[in-house]
């Protein structure tokens, strides 16, 4: 019986319009007409940080990534156990790094 109930509902579901008239494509986003949601080129740039971010060393994404936080330098320092100075300074470095790694994505 439950196999019956099944069969039915899946007939009823592959013969409906809407999946009749269901169209697949690998680029869907790529088929609409007006954009949805974020800018097509804020995502592309978007995706070309993260992968800029991707190859940067540990500590200097780590650095990067320590200022989203809430707390400031110097307690971000503390909580590694470095002197605020080298904190700020490898905060530098890193983002001098992931300046010249997104103008080589950019040429």
């Amino acid at each position: 019986m439950l196999y019956g109930i099944a069969w039915r509902k899946t007939g009823h579901y592959l013969h409906s319009a809407w999946v009749r008239r269901a169209v697949l494509h690998a680029q869907p986003i790529g088929r609409l007409r007006e954009p949805v949601g974020i800018d097509l080129h804020a995502q592309i740039e978007a995706r070309e940080v993260l992968e800029a971010l991707a190859d940067l060393p540990d500590w200097q994404r780590e650095a990067l990534l320590s200022m989203d936080d809430p707390e400031s330098l110097v307690a971000y320092a503390r909580r590694r156990g470095m002197n605020p100075s080298t904190a700020s300074s490898r905060l530098r470095i890193a983002r001098e790094a992931l300046g010249w790694r997104l103008k080589k994505w950019r040429r």
